[in-house]
């Protein structure tokens, strides 16, 4: 049986794992800030409220949790070792990652010397770093930030992706519709434009996973 304080702690204990508060685990997660706030766990007329299965499903996705791992985070068990480990991964500028012959076929960066960041993840995901340079991607991300990005992971209506084109120009937004022939593409700044590309004009495009906020 499920208990309302129980669940709550829960997502208070995921966010500690991190090393989160509950604001910035919701962040991470791509939810409002105030989502899993203390304020937000009653009603003003003292009702419980609960998480929805939608918020649940998205921190862990983020924090890379399975359902067991949060599961026994509700029945107070001790804590298992995390599934993943901290390892390096390549982290190239925006300049880098437009200029030709750094990516392979899958949009993955080749060759070596790169400076790297370390992540949480496991020995075969395929993912890497990039900096943010400029404010084309205000208010989600800021210059200097880091975001992580994943070639192979899926990518679906919503999600924040980035771009490069064949004529070398990357950029980072949010995938608007994606057809077999043109990509649209909402940018995350309004002081910028949106973009529609031909697919045959698309390099590659990848999913971006999580940032240093």
């Amino acid at each position: 049986m499920f208990s309302h304080d129980r669940i709550w702690a829960a997502i208070d204990a995921l966010a500690a794992r991190h090393s989160l508060s509950v604001s910035g685990l919701a962040k991470r997660a791509g939810l409002d800030p105030t989502t899993f706030n203390k304020s937000k766990r009653y009603a003003i007329d003292g009702r419980a409220r609960w998480p929805s299965t939608e918020s649940l499903a998205k921190i862990m996705e983020a924090t890379g949790a399975s359902v067991d791992e949060f599961m026994s985070l509700v029945h107070g068990r001790p804590e298992s070792p995390p599934v993943s480990s901290t390892r390096p991964v390549p982290l190239l500028g925006f300049a880098q990652a437009g200029a030709g012959g750094y990516f392979d076929d899958g949009g993955f960066p080749v060759g070596q010397g790169w400076d790297v960041v370390e992540f949480p993840v496991g020995p075969s995901d395929a993912v890497y770093a990039l900096e943010v340079s400029g404010d084309s991607m205000l208010p989600l991300y800021r210059d200097g930030d880091t975001i992580i990005v994943s070639p192979g992971a899926p990518v679906r209506r919503g999600d924040r992706v980035v771009l490069r084109t064949r004529d070398g120009e990357v950029m980072a937004k949010i995938l608007y519709r994606q057809t077999p022939r043109t990509v649209e593409l909402q940018s995350m700044n309004p002081d910028h434009p949106n973009r529609t590309f031909d697919a045959a004009h698309i390099d590659w495009i990848a999913r971006i996973l999580w940032a240093s906020q």
